[in-house]
């Protein structure tokens, strides 16, 4: 207990504090200075000076400088620095300034009298005669009433920590975010994170596919031993690997860049490219596209294309150069994928990153999902909703 109070007076903030509360009554003076009959008028005028959108900021910024600045594990974010948006910020900032003032007056009120105490133990102590405006007329002094000095300054000091507490606590209350602004952090922390698991996916089928590709056109080229499907086997890994570095950098730009666009991922309209690479893989692939792919909206047409990546992947990373079966289907105001291939083991409908990031695109859009074995084939039939440009 002793310890915690010693801390709280040898902590810093305990006396930024106390400056904080001490700068009202710099003002306070000042115009008691000028007019002591109209005392009151400085908290009303504190109204139309709160009433101030930019108000709300400078206190906000002072708030955080002197209240929390080295409070440790205080969130700073509990105490907002903004300009007020609506009539409740305004309000709130009003009553915060009222607030300050009288808790800057009760520690005028406490503290000129514990000074001036002080003043009169030390003359005491020190055998001075009591001074005029004495708060305590000692007519005997002796040395001991120095010994009571300490005790009048952590008398002090006890009300500057309580009124220090007060302010921060007031200041966490009516300077706190508004209902807008915590909803407008939540809405971004949560784009944030479904960004992040946009680029996580990303990865995951951009290089998963890339790799997938490359080890089985490698395979298939070392047990082949002709040196011309070698050839082709060696370019196709070369298109793959730079198409996978293309992308690889194209999400690495929205880490480096979050708020810049990306418009060059690619879309169904270059899903051709896709069903080659599988193909030089030494896959088979049948697809069929019915309908203007280049007329499907933008953020359909790369998810679109990113299940159709993903799909054909894990075709041939669990079943091997199997056919597979690819139908697209653009109607007015629905996308279908459809995507088979012969069942080579076990698999189950639930596992995997691949699988998953098919059914969190599909239900980003609105749209569903159907995979799983049907007799001895493995399908993956997706319905996105789409709404066809004119």
């Amino acid at each position: 207990m002793i310890s915690s109070a010693a801390a709280r007076f040898s902590d810093p903030v305990t006396y930024s504090r106390g400056l904080h509360l001490a700068l009202p009554l710099a003002v306070a003076a000042l115009w008691l200075y000028i007019d002591r009959t109209h005392w009151y008028l400085p908290a009303a005028f504190a109204v139309p000076v709160g009433l101030i959108p930019a108000t709300r900021l400078a206190e906000g910024l002072q708030a955080q400088l002197f209240l929390i600045h080295r409070e440790h594990g205080a969130p700073q974010r509990s105490i907002t620095a903004a300009r007020s948006v609506d009539r409740s910020d305004r309000w709130r900032t009003v009553l915060w300034l009222e607030v300050r003032l009288g808790l800057s007056a009760i520690l005028l009120a406490t503290c000129v009298p514990v000074v001036l105490l002080t003043r009169d133990l030390v003359r005491a102590a020190t055998g001075s005669p009591p001074a005029h405006d004495a708060i305590v007329r000692i007519t005997h002094p002796h040395w001991w009433f120095g010994l009571l000095i300490p005790l009048t300054i952590a008398l002090l000091g006890i009300v500057v920590i309580g009124l220090g507490d007060l302010v921060t606590a007031a200041a966490r209350t009516l300077l706190a975010p508004s209902t807008a602004q915590r909803l407008r952090a939540l809405e971004e922390s949560a784009e944030q994170l479904l960004e992040h698991n946009r680029i996580a996916c990303e990865l995951h089928d951009s290089i998963g596919h890339a790799l997938t590709a490359a080890v089985l056109q490698a395979g298939a080229a070392r047990a082949t031993g002709d040196p011309e499907f070698t050839e082709r086997a060696l370019t196709a890994i070369e298109d793959t690997g730079r198409a996978a570095l293309e992308d690889l950098d194209r999400v690495l730009l929205v880490l480096r860049e979050p708020h810049r666009p990306i418009h060059e991922r690619p879309t169904l309209s270059d899903a051709e490219r896709l069903f080659e690479a599988a193909r030089s893989a030494g896959a088979t692939v049948d697809a069929t596209v019915i309908g203007p792919l280049h007329r499907i909206p933008g953020p359909v047409s790369r998810e679109g294309y990113r299940i159709l990546q993903e799909a054909i992947t894990n075709a041939m990373r669990h079943a091997g150069r199997v056919p597979i079966e690819v139908r697209v289907l653009s109607g007015p105001d629905r996308l279908d994928l459809d995507i088979a291939n012969e069942l080579i083991g076990p698999i189950s409908a639930g596992a995997g990153t691949g699988l998953r990031g098919i059914r969190e695109r599909a239900e980003l859009l609105g749209g569903s999902v159907r995979l799983g074995a049907d007799g001895d084939r493995w399908q993956v039939r997706v319905e996105l909703p789409i709404r066809i440009r004119g």
